[in-house]
């Protein structure tokens, strides 16, 4: 008798633990997306849809863009995960992950991805244009079946995923305009070189990781760390005059060149120490340094335009 009651008196306490599994549910799909990475992309899209609209400013269509492009990222990153589900087991830094740590199954993350990507396929289509939407199917194409499976195959895969990973601009961009031009190309080969030592930065932080999951970053094929540091300094001084190009365009004015030095010149002497020294500590610094570099420079750019 006494064994019932205290039967009935556990029995109230199981919903709240159902809703606590699903806010883990709700929170691991959620983890999936990248959001921090996503926030990123999405705010680098604002700025290209900002410098290449006309007046009068379409607000409507500026949502809608982001959107769409928010998605999109949100949707190539899951399938990212998904794909790698088994690499990200053997690395430290991934292994928490829902799908390595078991918070969700393959088949949920697969359907999640896919429902995802086609809705910012279609949301594009729809509320943005065809040729924003053209350009997010070669950043699917390009980063989910192109980069991620080359990752394991060869070094080139970050040259071959900064392409895809430099498209956020040039979609801000085709969102407001629909049509591709120079300006656009520009901010476009802006994020494409930026994206260089940012990666190789994190390779060199997390390269015993990589290498233990067989990812042929480029510190994990040339341990020694010469050609990596060669790298980092070789597109970090090809960023610095391509980033003042804006300028020679009309796209922004004299504020942003200089401002766009100085924070040239910051990103350049953190690159060089890297590259002299290059430890984790100091690849850690330049990580941080390029991560304020990107936003800092865009937001400049618009506020300048």
């Amino acid at each position: 008798m006494m064994k019932s009651v205290a039967i009935e008196q556990v029995a109230p306490y199981e919903e709240p633990n159902e809703r606590l599994v699903l806010r883990e549910k709700i929170a691991a799909y959620v983890e999936l997306t990248k959001p921090r990475i996503t926030l990123l992309i999405t705010l680098i899209a604002a700025a290209g849809f900002c410098l290449g609209a006309k007046p009068p400013f379409d607000y409507l269509k500026f949502i809608h863009t982001l959107i769409g492009i928010a998605l999109l990222c949100s949707g190539v990153a899951t399938l990212n995960q998904y794909i790698e589900r088994d690499l990200d087991r053997l690395m430290r830094r991934t292994v928490a992950r829902p799908l390595p740590s078991g918070k969700l199954m393959p088949k949920q993350a697969f359907i999640f991805g896919i429902a995802l990507t086609l809705l910012a396929e279609a949301y594009l289509v729809l509320f943005v244009n065809p040729l924003t939407a053209l350009l997010g199917l070669t950043v699917v194409v390009g980063y989910v079946l192109c980069y991620t499976l080359l990752k394991t195959k060869t070094s080139l895969s970050t040259a071959i995923g900064a392409l895809p990973g430099a498209m956020p601009p040039l979609m801000g961009w085709t969102g407001a305009t629909n049509q591709i031009n120079l300006e656009a190309w520009v901010l476009f080969a802006i994020l494409f070189l930026w994206q260089f030592p940012h990666f190789l930065a994190i390779a060199w932080m997390y390269r015993e990781d990589y290498a233990r999951a067989g990812i042929k970053m480029l510190p994990v094929v040339e341990p020694e760390g010469y050609i990596t540091g060669q790298q980092i300094i070789a597109y970090t001084l090809l960023l610095i005059p391509v980033s003042l190009l804006p300028v020679a365009l009309g796209i922004s004015g004299t504020i942003y060149f200089y401002g766009a030095l100085l924070l040239g010149a910051a990103f350049l002497w953190s690159s060089v120490h890297a590259a002299l020294s290059i430890t984790r500590q100091s690849a850690k610094r330049l990580l941080l340094v390029s991560v304020l570099y990107l936003p800092a420079l865009f937001i400049l750019m618009v506020i300048n335009r």
